[in-house]
């Protein structure tokens, strides 16, 4: 869904205020397997997924690639520790998918947002929404078997097996790959 349209779900938009938040998100078209930014990053930029799936990972102890969260269509991501706090963000972002991205430097959505009153609005709304799919993640992995977390998974992502690779579902889940294959077996 294209930005504006999706915006148009969750807040009324009159054409002005609609016609500056579409002008300032750049668009951007990102072939599957590019990195968005890199574990580690200082990245600026807050991204509305219009097409495509972006997954967050980070590099463990050991150097091993763990896949954080997946973002699809009518997501926002970025850098929270860079852009809230001046830290190094640990999470990169790959783009699993050709996407279509909207991109806006913080700053000038900080800007836009100070501008217009229904672009807060917008901003409070998503950020509940990413709260509770972050809580809802803690509770799994603290919580639920296995089999609970990929039945969740599957649940509330029913596309998730035919758009991201096998090994970075399991990792998402916390298990090896072979254990997602036994799990899927039994289903």
């Amino acid at each position: 869904m294209e930005l504006i349209q999706y915006i148009n779900t969750k807040i009324y938009l009159s054409n002005e205020v609609a016609t500056a938040i579409d002008a300032a998100f750049k668009k951007e078209f990102l072939p599957k397997g590019t990195n968005l930014v890199q574990p580690d990053n200082r990245s600026q930029k807050v991204y509305f997924i219009e097409k495509g799936l972006v997954r967050s990972f980070y590099n463990n102890s050991e150097g091993k690639d763990i896949t954080h969260f997946f973002f699809g269509e009518n997501d926002f991501t970025m850098a929270l520790e860079s852009v809230y706090f001046n830290k190094t963000d640990p999470y990169g972002r790959e783009i699993l998918e050709d996407a279509t991205l909207r991109s806006i430097h913080f700053h000038e959505f900080n800007v836009l947002s100070g501008n217009l009153k229904e672009l807060k609005d917008l901003i409070f709304l998503v950020a509940v929404g990413m709260l509770k799919q972050f809580s809802d993640r803690l509770f799994s992995l603290q919580f639920q078997t296995a089999e609970q977390r990929y039945k969740f998974l599957i649940d509330n992502y029913p596309d998730i097996l035919l758009r991201a690779p096998l090994g970075h579902i399991a990792s998402y889940l916390g298990i090896t790959q072979q254990t997602l294959s036994v799990i899927r077996s039994k289903k």
